[in-house]
């Protein structure tokens, strides 16, 4: 303890400043203005006293500063006209994608029709488009199989054989829950 120390007493509602000690006899002035004296070992000091001033920052924009937060963009609003609208389409017929297929493989024709249709889902997702209909063809069933283990990947689509008057047997749809995120 010490001059200047906020104390409590022990066995009472009384607590104070001290304001002088001699051996162990401490003088304080109690909370209400009065003085009075305690043995040393009647008082308790109350640690992390703080003032008014303490609590009340010096400058009120430094408060604001802190308080201020980045806003989070609001997604924007999709009309539900616009929400039935005719799904975008997308023909991944190997003659669409690249100028020639002279030199190309099997696998990298594969991975080309593959990889367009991952960027184009992950575009369509994006810009919060609900239908998405991959135009593949029937042939052998490879790239079909393919486009179903991709679809399988992300947790907000489910897809099925599109239209079969519009598109035929080669075709998937996909419908993409706009909720969720990849």
């Amino acid at each position: 303890m010490k001059v200047g120390d906020q104390v409590s007493v022990l066995d009472e509602a009384i607590s104070g400043v001290i304001k002088s000690m001699e051996s162990e006899t401490v003088y304080i002035e109690t909370n209400d203005g009065f003085d009075m004296e305690f043995e040393a070992d009647e008082l308790v000091v109350i640690d992390n006293v703080l003032a008014k001033s303490d609590f009340l920052p010096a400058d009120i924009n430094e408060v604001l500063s802190e308080k201020e937060t980045k806003k989070r963009k609001k997604a924007p609003h999709i009309k539900p006209k616009e929400r039935s609208r005719p799904p975008m389409v997308i023909d991944l017929h190997i003659q669409q994608l690249v100028p020639k297929t002279k030199g190309l493989s099997n696998h990298e024709m594969l991975t080309i029709q593959v990889d367009t249709a991952k960027r184009q889902l992950d575009f369509a997702i994006k810009k919060k488009m609900q239908r998405v209909v991959f135009v593949h063809g029937v042939g052998e069933g490879v790239l079909r199989a393919e486009l179903e283990y991709l679809f399988r990947r992300y947790d907000n689509v489910k897809y099925y054989d599109a239209d079969y008057k519009k598109y035929g047997r080669g075709a998937t749809e996909v419908y993409i829950f706009q909720n969720k995120t990849p």
